[in-house]
């Protein structure tokens, strides 16, 4: 009896550290919503924010070979980006500090939600992460000052791939909540304010079937 209770409480605080993550699906096929396990006290807390073979399991069967951090001003906007062919990115995006709104947009031509948007709240407390894949255009808006954003790329940064949309593009319609949180106008820089229309984007990605 003392040893199937000694094993039994050895599985129980097993159990309790391994770290789990909750992935969702969102209207879009590809971009995931995960939410890791955070494990907290009166000390801080401990969150497992990658793990190759729990993220394989979950279809992002990927190598990351690229991570970057920015950080940036309430009512900044940053977007909408993606690199084309053949230093497509797909990124798994978070929040080390603040918060942001974070928008990806499905960019594969003959996809049936061609034109159509994800918007996902990220921030430091929530600790969820944004997977998005290659074909989908990235932007976000920072709804805190001094929020830290971090980013794991599949592809290694190209300027001559860069491609780039309007955030405020009337087909996309992005509803960017920018009332919601005090921002009477965002601060976009001189590049992105030069962002093609989205009618006008070339046929880097076409949907393929699976």
């Amino acid at each position: 009896m003392g040893a199937f209770y000694l094993w039994y409480n050895l599985y129980v605080i097993t159990l309790k550290y391994i770290a789990f993550m909750k992935v969702t699906k969102t209207k879009i096929g590809g971009l995931l919503v995960i939410e890791p396990d955070i494990f907290g006290d009166e000390r801080g807390f401990f969150v497992e924010t990658y793990n190759k073979e729990r993220y394989q399991e979950n279809g992002i069967d990927v190598e990351f070979v690229q991570d970057n951090l920015s950080k940036s001003s309430k009512g900044v906007l940053r977007g909408l980006h993606f690199q084309k062919k053949p230093y497509a990115q797909g990124k798994l995006v978070q929040v080390i500090k603040g918060s942001v709104l974070d928008v990806a947009v499905d960019i594969r031509h003959g996809s049936e939600t061609f034109g159509e948007w994800v918007s996902v709240k990220l921030t430091e407390k929530n600790k969820k992460q944004f997977w998005i894949p290659a074909g989908f255009a990235h932007g976000f808006v920072s709804l805190e000052d001094n929020t830290i954003f971090s980013y794991k790329c599949t592809n290694v940064y190209n300027k001559e791939s860069e491609g780039a949309i309007k955030w405020d593009d009337a087909h996309l319609d992005i509803d960017w909540q920018l009332n919601q949180y005090g921002i009477v106008e965002p601060i976009v820089s001189e590049k992105d304010q030069k962002n093609i229309a989205f009618c006008d984007i070339d046929k880097d990605f076409v949907y393929e079937k699976k």
